[in-house]
């Protein structure tokens, strides 16, 4: 009987492979595990209060790559600026370290642009991995050297489509308007439907873009998967179809998506299931990488012996958080806007709070130093005096106090305002003194600001000067504080009433 039964078996057996050959059915036997690593806006390349930066995130990505062959790790973008360390080399080290733990796919992000075109392409020139941004083209209208669209990778046989899309106002907040920048959502949904006929098994979409894009993605069901990156959040989100991840900023915390992929074919149909579970490491409670640390250590020296040198004495504190830069008058942009003023001989001085950027306090009697100028204006701006009319300038205040809480958020000297917030758009700006005398609407002044301004950057057209190029001769900003700081030897920078809102 047993010898019947097993015949009977192997008959069963070998009729049905016989069946499932002839339908053409092929089922995949186990599930293939795949693990996205996620990590976006990264500026520091070391810690901060124990937790973040490069070390760490190398310790997270190199134990993820030990455990399995099919993992992808990702980068959303921005990371060549702003740091302290780019004040100097406008990005490279960060270029370096990632070298030292090349992502699998890396779209670039708004900051990647702060430094111009020349510089970006250079520092893309020398990554030795994947730069993958669909919606970005070269001032002629091609494909810049060494970018992709998209990429198709296979792991465990699995078929994976990436596509890429970097900040589709990059221009607007950043400092290149000679390349081109194609809307997200369309530039998505042409690689997305391409990489799906091209035989793409999951789809996923790495993007630089705000937190409504991502929802849109979400809710549309474009791709499979977003990996997110510009909004400084932790989030994961997955509403039975689409998954969407953000790994915060600084490598703080990272996100690992681990997706369980089963393939089943028929003839020509191709099925596929999928279905993701979400893991998040704080780094905090990470060792940091031995070799990731030595090579940062060495930037840090090289940092130190530049920067810890002292340009003056606080007579009163100073306040950077980003909530007051964008929402109001602050001593810091007074002081800032003042060594703008006096450096260059002009009449007033005007700009963006977002360009103040440490996000920390400083006691009175603290010493001010190369390092703290230069953590606080990372971005490498330059000086620009311009000439400018009366009524510009009102409307370049009007447009600024608009945006409070919002980078565009004006600091200023040589100007008093009186701000209605209340009233209608337009009408904001109830008065305004220039050193002392009314403005005049049709008189021209000199005005300081940055050439992020000067060339329309933050929405500030009426600022634009068709001479403020991206490779400016002018002074830098960071240097003329430092000078005018060292000029002044005790700074005695206080909130003036420059900017009364009501």
């Amino acid at each position: 009987m047993t010898l019947l039964t097993r015949r009977g078996t192997l008959l069963g057996l070998v009729a049905g492979a016989t069946l499932a050959f002839c339908l053409g059915v092929v089922q995949a036997a186990e599930p293939v595990h795949l693990t996205f690593v996620l990590t976006n806006d990264v500026y520091q390349m070391n810690e901060v209060n124990g937790r973040g930066g490069l070390p760490r995130l190398a310790a997270v990505v190199k134990a993820e790559r030990s455990r399995s062959p099919n993992v992808i790790f990702t980068h959303a973008g921005d990371t060549l600026s702003p740091s302290l360390m780019s004040g100097f080399d406008q990005g490279a080290h960060m270029v370096d370290l990632f070298n030292a733990l090349p992502p699998d796919v890396f779209v670039p992000g708004n900051h990647e642009f702060d430094f111009g075109r020349t510089v970006y392409l250079k520092r893309m020139g020398e990554a030795k991995f994947p730069v993958v941004v669909a919606n970005l083209r070269d001032e002629d209208g091609s494909v810049p050297a060494g970018h992709h669209d998209t990429l198709m990778l296979e792991r465990g046989g699995v078929k994976i489509g990436i596509l890429g899309t970097t900040l589709d106002t990059t221009p607007t907040v950043s400092a290149t308007k000679t390349m081109r920048f194609a809307s997200t959502i369309p530039t998505i949904q042409t690689q997305a439907q391409a990489l799906r006929a091209a035989g793409a098994d999951l789809v996923v979409a790495v993007i630089h873009a705000d937190k409504a894009t991502g929802r849109q993605l979400l809710d549309g069901h474009v791709v499979d998967i977003v990996l997110q990156g510009h909004n400084h959040d932790l989030h994961i989100d997955y509403d039975g179809r689409t998954a969407l991840a953000e790994s915060g900023e600084d490598a703080d915390f990272v996100v690992a998506v681990d997706v369980d992929v089963e393939i089943a074919q028929q003839g020509s149909q191709r099925s596929v299931k999928w279905r993701p579970r979400f893991r998040i490491f704080d780094t905090a409670d990470v060792t940091p990488d031995p070799a990731m640390l030595a090579k940062v250590k060495v930037y840090e020296a090289d940092l130190s012996r530049e920067l810890d040198v002292e340009v003056g004495t606080l007579a009163a504190p100073l306040d950077s958080t980003n909530s007051r830069v964008r929402g109001g008058e602050t001593a810091i942009g007074n002081f800032i806007g003042d060594a703008m003023r006096v450096q260059n001989d002009a009449d007033v001085a005007l700009f963006n709070g977002g360009s103040i950027r440490a996000n920390r306090t400083y006691v009175a009697g603290a010493k001010l130093t190369r390092r703290d100028i230069l953590t606080e204006l990372p971005f490498g701006n330059k000086i620009v005096v311009t000439a400018v009319t009366g009524a510009a300038l009102k409307q370049a205040l009007e447009y600024g106090v608009a945006g409070r809480g919002a980078g565009r958020f004006p600091q200023v000297s040589g100007i008093r305002a009186v701000v209605d917030s209340a009233a209608p758009a337009g009408s904001r700006v109830q008065s305004v003194e220039i050193n002392g005398a009314p403005l005049d609407p049709a008189k021209t002044y000199r005005v300081a600001t940055l050439d992020f301004i000067a060339r329309g950057g933050d929405g500030y057209t009426m600022l634009a000067d068709p001479e403020a190029t991206e490779d400016s001769g002018a002074r830098l900003l960071a240097n003329d504080v430092m000078a005018y700081a060292r000029k002044l030897g005790t700074i005695d920078a206080k909130i003036e009433g420059r900017l009364q809102i009501r």
